[in-house]
């Protein structure tokens, strides 16, 4: 069943409107009877299956990633 309401009914019975959506009626909000927004249930995406893996190879590290820091650099830094 469609339901059409214009924005003030709409905001006055906002918590009907939104259990008629739910229940699986389509439901409408106009302004001046022009049809503006459309009410439906959310529903939850799929959750989506990790490939754990699938960047290898994408990144490369330096071997010397976790070395200190150079001292003119930590001095740039005010460290």
């Amino acid at each position: 069943m469609t339901i059409t309401e214009n924005i003030y009914e709409a905001k006055t019975h906002l918590s009907r409107l939104i259990e008629r959506a739910v229940a699986g009626d389509e439901v409408i909000i106009a302004k001046a009877g022009e049809p503006l927004v459309c009410i439906v249930p959310y529903r939850a995406p799929p959750p989506s299956k990790r490939k754990p893996g699938s960047a290898a190879g994408e990144f490369k590290m330096a071997a010397d990633f976790d070395a200190p820091l150079p001292e003119t650099t930590l001095k740039d830094w005010g460290a």
